[in-house]
């Protein structure tokens, strides 16, 4: 095994923390031939795909990249911004706030943001912080709910870099939040904030993100830590088991997917008579292709199309304050025990322990 080039090691060194939240990714632009690597490199991933290697290798370049990264590409064009990718713009302004959230809490910590699949990638974000002498880092998913799928393969991905570390931090991770109070209450604040301005729907949708149905028999937790989020944010709201619908979308090739389906549910509320849904997507906290084109631009027009009046999307909640307190508590949670509450006594501690600890080295080496 080769291993990683290590940055120069120096005793008594001051070590630093880090936080690094990954999301799931996007291309570097809404073209084919951008969107062609990022597919490849998502849909290869064991973890998001389980058919045997070299039947799934000829689907995929055979099938899939060739006629799907044209159509994707379309899609991500009629979302991207004059600033790029919104999931990677709202990543990167949660990072920037949440260093500025703990630093409120009195923690001083270094914050960065990877992507699991694109740029930057874990590795390279990793990378970054050993050279800037970060010791303990805290990896942060962007998935509130678990799943193999996404937080899981975030994990594999920090695993098979370090197996090239001869060096390695301290690492801590976290699994999941879908029940913490800061997320379910900032989810809470932003539907009554949008109901405030707009009134309130006859039905609210709540669109998780699918996933095989197998992946759920053969022991994934994400559905049901999917309906815990649901029920824990009904309960909030103040709302009864008819005033709103947990629903599954983004669903990929022929094979069962959790149920029900986000589009053929909305069509059926207008069709049973429902004239007005909002939807909101609580499995994501930034807004990203799957929210902004699938659901309030594709499933927005299934339910008018089948006889719906009005359709309101509820915006992810990228970098609401609420949710950012919401996300720094759960941060902060995770780093108890490391020394992140800097004060100037403790810095003046390290100094001299630097001192002396190069001290000793150096009366070692001479020793030997």
């Amino acid at each position: 095994m080769r291993f990683l080039k290590e940055p120069e090691y120096s005793h008594g060194k001051i070590t630093k923390t880090a936080v690094v939240l990954i999301n799931l990714g996007t291309p570097d632009a809404p073209t084919a031939s951008a969107v062609r690597p990022y597919l490849k490199q998502f849909l290869w991933d064991r973890r998001v795909v389980e058919v045997p290697r070299p039947i799934w290798w000829l689907i995929l370049h055979g099938i899939i990249l060739p006629f799907r990264s044209g159509q994707s590409a379309k899609k991500y064009a009629s979302i991207w911004t004059k600033d790029g990718s919104p999931l990677k713009i709202h990543t990167e302004k949660q990072a920037t706030l949440l260093k500025g959230y703990l630093g409120e809490r009195g923690h001083e910590v270094q914050v960065a943001y990877a992507m699991r699949y694109g740029s930057p990638s874990i590795p390279d974000v990793l990378q970054k912080l050993k050279k800037d002498g970060c010791e303990r880092i805290l990896i942060l998913p962007a998935y509130p709910q678990y799943s193999g799928t996404t937080t899981a393969s975030n994990f594999d991905a920090v695993a098979q870099h370090y197996q090239q570390v001869r060096n390695m931090p301290e690492l801590r991770f976290v699994k999941n939040y879908h029940d913490h109070d800061g997320y379910i209450q900032a989810l809470k604040v932003s539907v009554m904030d949008h109901w405030q301005s707009h009134g309130r729907p006859e039905k609210l949708v709540m669109s998780f993100h699918g996933l095989p149905k197998a992946f759920l028999l053969r022991g994934d937790a994400y559905h049901c830590e999917c309906y815990k989020t649901a029920r824990l944010l009904a309960e909030k709201l103040g709302l009864g088991k008819d005033d709103y619908i947990v629903t599954f979308q983004s669903r990929l090739g022929r094979a069962e997917w959790l149920q029900p389906y986000t589009a053929p549910t909305v069509q059926k509320l207008a069709k049973d008579g429902i004239k007005r849904i909002d939807v909101i997507c609580p499995g994501f906290i930034a807004d990203c292709l799957e929210t902004l084109e699938e659901i309030a631009m594709e499933v927005k027009t299934d339910f008018l199309r089948a006889g719906g009046k009005e359709f309101n999307y509820i915006p992810c909640l990228n970098e609401s304050p609420v949710w950012m307190r919401g996300l720094a508590e759960i941060a902060e949670q995770h780093l108890i025990g490391w020394p992140t509450m800097i004060t100037a006594s403790m810095r003046e501690q390290q100094k001299q322990q630097a001192l002396i600890s190069r001290s000793e080295s150096k009366r070692l080496g001479a020793d030997h």
